[in-house]
């Protein structure tokens, strides 16, 4: 695997949706370590910008430039793309039940927007792009998974775009939740324990969910920059937890209401169906899901899959948050929850 202080030297990356979690953290990362030659932070809300630009030191690097602009809009991608090496295409709508009711919006910004980024990445001529997934995205739903569904297939199949020149090369990485990011339950039910909160909502006792920190998911993506060659959708493995669990660890002792599951949440998060499963490679830390075509013809298999030691995976194997042989117990979920439990 290429070294990180070479993979990206001397390269410009761009991060769409920039100012979300994900993006601060990847940005926070390649500035720190000074990885790179320029960070260029796209987005939409001028407001979270100048609020990016104020939360920290980093955030005024000199390296760093912010860039107005919606992927919906093709014109200011193409703006914004002009001499930039590698994109992390991490803006989308994410709330589930804001789908149900604006279906429109929710295509427009996360279907039509992936292909908005990959024309103008293979128009402006980017080397490499990776898009962040959700494990929603696996056997939807809720529309908001079937649009994250559609991106991915999109941004695959863009591979089949980029003619003799071979590049941009397009990948996918798919993890489950990220701790302490925005939307996360923990500041919810912090919040709910400052103000005097002596129960906690939760939604089914038997719930569980795969979990991922910020720096996890930040080390993945990079990872999978060095490893990628276009096509494939990387899937990390990390551990799961009991919803109650969770809650244990936040307010020990605390009684729990049980409301019942919402209008599109699983009672389990999947990353891996059993039909991904048949064209999917197993390494010691993460998946790696290859375009079903490819297993089609043996000599595209094999090309692709060269100088990878992986294995196949077993009959009607899946990847599922309640099937998962790693599990964090309540007293690693205190230890790794105790950093966002201050202001």
């Amino acid at each position: 695997m290429k070294n990180r202080s070479l993979l990206f030297k001397d390269k410009s990356i761009l991060i769409t949706g920039g100012t979300g979690s994900f993006g601060r953290a990847f940005a926070r990362r390649l500035l720190t370590e000074n990885l790179c030659q320029k960070v260029i932070i796209f987005s939409r809300d001028e407001w979270k910008q100048w609020e990016m630009r104020q939360s920290e030191e980093i955030f005024n690097h000199p390296k760093i430039r912010y860039f107005l602009g919606d992927v919906r809009d093709s014109p200011r991608l193409a703006r914004a793309f002009n001499e930039v090496n590698f994109v992390v295409h991490a803006a989308a709508l994410k709330q589930v039940p804001a789908a149900e009711y604006n279906p429109s919006e929710f295509i427009k910004t996360n279907v039509q927007g992936a292909m908005n980024v990959i024309d103008e990445a293979i128009n402006c001529g980017v080397e490499k792009v990776i898009a962040l997934s959700t494990d929603k995205a696996v056997n939807p739903i809720n529309l908001y998974g079937a649009t994250k569904l559609c991106s991915d297939r999109l941004f695959i199949a863009g591979n089949s775009y980029v003619g003799a020149r071979g590049f941009p090369t397009m990948s996918v990485v798919r993890y489950g939740n990220v701790l302490g990011s925005r939307g996360s339950v923990i500041p919810y039910w912090k919040k709910m324990i400052d103000q005097g909160a002596t129960s906690l909502p939760i939604t089914d006792k038997r719930m569980t969910r795969f979990w991922i920190t910020l720096e996890q998911s930040v080390d993945f993506v990079i990872d999978s920059f060095s490893r990628m060659r276009g096509g494939e959708i990387y899937v990390p493995k990390i551990p799961s937890m009991r919803i109650i669990d969770l809650a244990e660890a936040l307010a020990p002792g605390i009684s729990h209401t049980f409301s019942g599951i919402r209008e599109g949440e699983k009672l389990h998060e999947l990353m891996i169906g059993i039909e991904d499963a048949r064209h999917t490679v197993e390494f010691d830390n993460h998946y790696l899901i290859m375009p079903e075509i490819f297993t089609q013809n043996p000599i595209t298999l094999k090309t692709f899959l060269m100088g990878r030691s992986g294995s196949s995976l077993p009959e009607d194997f899946s990847y599922g948050s309640n099937t998962n042989t790693q599990w964090l117990t309540v007293e690693q979920l205190q230890k790794i929850i105790q950093p966002f439990l201050h202001d």
